[in-house]
Formats: structure tokens, sequence, C-alpha cells
């Protein structure tokens, strides 16, 4: 007898799911998400207030998301993501419900029940797709694995006392010192 597949599910039926449930589609088939830990959420909220001010400061034109926010990296198959921080420099990616194509910059936060999520599954189609740069935040190793993709590929990995380049720009560099004393 040949093993189940499991049920594939369309964008329209996607779309019509019920708005309090959290989940995300890889290939077609959905997996639900987790709410986020205390830890979590204070990563995310610094994270999200450096590169927020980083940005203003430039008058920039990236823009920072912070989850629940689709990202539609393909149609067929079916692959959505939340990314817990990302950040889309290309407007055009973005319309009313999600962004449509790559982000140029990724952040997950790694949830303690599922950690091979971020280090593979999202390593995977992250690069797929064409992210530009994905860090993966680990807060009870307390690592930081930054993943650059453009040009030559870099996989380096940072302890919470490090100060690391954000390399999609010149000059943001993030201090994970400050955010481990929150912890």
């Amino acid at each position: 007898m040949p093993a189940l597949q499991p049920e594939t599910i369309s964008l329209l039926q996607y779309e019509n799911l019920p708005e309090e449930r959290r989940v995300e589609v890889f290939e077609g088939i959905i997996f639900d998400m987790a709410s986020p830990s205390r830890e979590h959420q204070l990563i995310s909220m610094e994270l999200s207030t450096t590169f927020n001010n980083y940005i203003r400061s430039k008058n920039g034109n990236c823009q920072i998301f912070s989850a629940p926010f689709d990202v539609l990296l393909s149609r067929t198959p079916l692959t959505i993501v939340q990314p817990d921080l990302m950040i889309i420099c290309n407007p055009s990616k973005l319309d009313r419900n999600r962004v449509n194509g790559a982000p140029d910059f990724i952040i997950e936060i790694v949830s303690p029940g599922n950690p091979s999520d971020d280090y593979i599954r999202k390593l995977y189609y992250y690069k797929k797709y064409g992210v530009r740069e994905y860090w993966i935040v680990d807060p009870v190793r307390k690592t930081v694995t930054v993943n650059y993709f453009d040009k030559n590929q870099i996989n380096i990995q940072y302890s919470f006392d490090a100060v690391i380049k954000v390399n999609i720009y010149d000059d943001l560099l993030i201090d994970f010192s400050e955010i481990n004393r929150m912890l």
C-alpha cells in the first residue's frame, strides 16, 4: 500500500483560512506555527527598532515588517512564509496583503520546539527563492548564524556577545551584547 501523501492547499484556500490561524505553507503543505515566547518577542522588538531607526536615519527606501505578514515565495508549488523580521527594498514586491517574492533580508528567531525548521527547511527555501541575507537567531544557544547569499556565500556563527555586520548595508552593525543583557 503506498504511503499517504499530505493534502496540498491552493492560494485561494490559504487566503480563506481563519485569520487567527498562523500557518506557513511549503510546497502546498500547511505547517502550523506556535506562538512566540517572551524572549522571542524581546529580541524581535529590539532588532525591529534597530533596523527601523537605521533605515529612517539614512532616509532609506527599504521597509521592515514583522510577523505575521505573508511572503509569497512561490505560487506553484505554493510556498508562503511569515518570517519573524524582514526587510524589503523593492516596493513593487509589496501589495496590501503580502510580499510577493523574496525579501532582501530575513531574521528567524528559533523556537525551541522546532529548531530544524529555521536551520534546515527555511534556509533551503530562502536561498532557493533569492533572499540576499538570512539570520538565524537562537536564544537557547545564544548564537546568531549569518547566511549571506549575495555573490560569495557566507555562513558564520556568532555568539550573543558579538557585534555583527548587516551585509546588505555598508555601515550597519548590531551589538548583540545589548540584546543579551535584556534576556
